[in-house]
């Protein structure tokens, strides 16, 4: 929903935790940056991670009034078709992805888990796709992060507000849009043909030389989409980012550091995506 101009902007932090490099590591970190600016944060978690690293995890995370625990799927399997990560499992798959990666979650933190974020994320959410979302209502969630791609399947995704899946029949399921730029992609961490970029861009002020080599750089780009949902009265941001790609990139969390202390200093408030959906119940 679309703020009035003299609320808050919200900042949205969220992480894909996979089972890529030391994520155990990487996460502890960003907690430490969290925690020294009472900053909320969403972590999706797979189940696959959870598996092996979910008791140090917990150990890291487990702070219910900073933290969310939400699933990234069992093991990162796709939902539906994706052009660039490939085709999707059959539906019983799907079930095994939805509901093992929510027990996981439960069962290491000891806590509900509301929400999933699809691993790589679709250009259209799962908009279209009912079948799955009644696995995922069925589940007991009661959001999703899956729309995190500009068109055609192209970086950075846009700025666009929160809704439901009330036209696949859904009126209760959210959708939390993630925003700009993928982080793996902007370093090059991922094989991205053409850098993924749509022409004419969707944001031309906003066009890359290359690849971001320092965490200032990093910040720049993404103190562009706050700027943006600030000015254009979004009630939230987030962007897309991996703990993995973020400690192989910058091991002291440096950007993170930015650009929390950008938001606090222009108005700019934090939150985690179970406070989104708290704001609609």
């Amino acid at each position: 929903m679309r703020r009035n101009m003299s609320q808050q902007t919200l900042f949205v932090s969220a992480y894909d935790t996979e089972f890529i490099g030391d994520c155990v590591a990487a996460c502890r970190r960003i907690a430490e940056v969290h925690k020294a600016h009472k900053a909320p944060a969403t972590f999706f978690i797979t189940g696959l991670v959870l598996e092996k690293d979910g008791a140090e995890l917990r150990r890291v995370l487990d702070d219910p009034d900073l933290f969310e625990i939400a699933s990234h799927t069992y093991s990162h399997k796709m939902l539906r078709n994706q052009p660039i990560c490939g085709p999707a499992v059959t539906l019983e798959e799907i079930r095994e992805e939805v509901f093992r990666g929510k027990q996981l979650v439960e069962d290491v933190f000891e806590r509900e888990c509301v929400g999933l974020r699809p691993g790589c994320g679709f250009e259209h959410g799962l908009k279209g796709a009912p079948e799955v979302l009644a696995i995922i209502q069925e589940a007991g969630l009661q959001y999703t992060s899956s729309e995190l791609w500009g068109p055609h399947y192209t970086v950075p995704a846009p700025v666009v507000d929160a809704y439901t899946y009330a036209e696949d029949g859904f009126e209760s399921l959210w959708e939390f849009p993630g925003h700009g730029w993928h982080e793996n992609v902007l370093k090059g961490h991922n094989a991205t043909p053409g850098r993924l970029l749509l022409w004419p861009p969707v944001y031309p002020d906003c066009a890359l030389p290359g690849y971001v080599e320092t965490p200032q750089e990093e910040f720049e780009v993404h103190k562009y989409f706050v700027d943006k949902a600030v000015s254009e009265g979004f009630e939230y941001v987030n962007l897309v980012w991996h703990p993995w790609s973020l400690g192989k990139f910058d091991p002291e969390m440096k950007m993170l550091d930015l650009l929390f202390a950008y938001c606090r200093d222009n108005g700019v408030g934090f939150d985690r995506f179970d406070g989104l959906l708290a704001r609609r119940q």
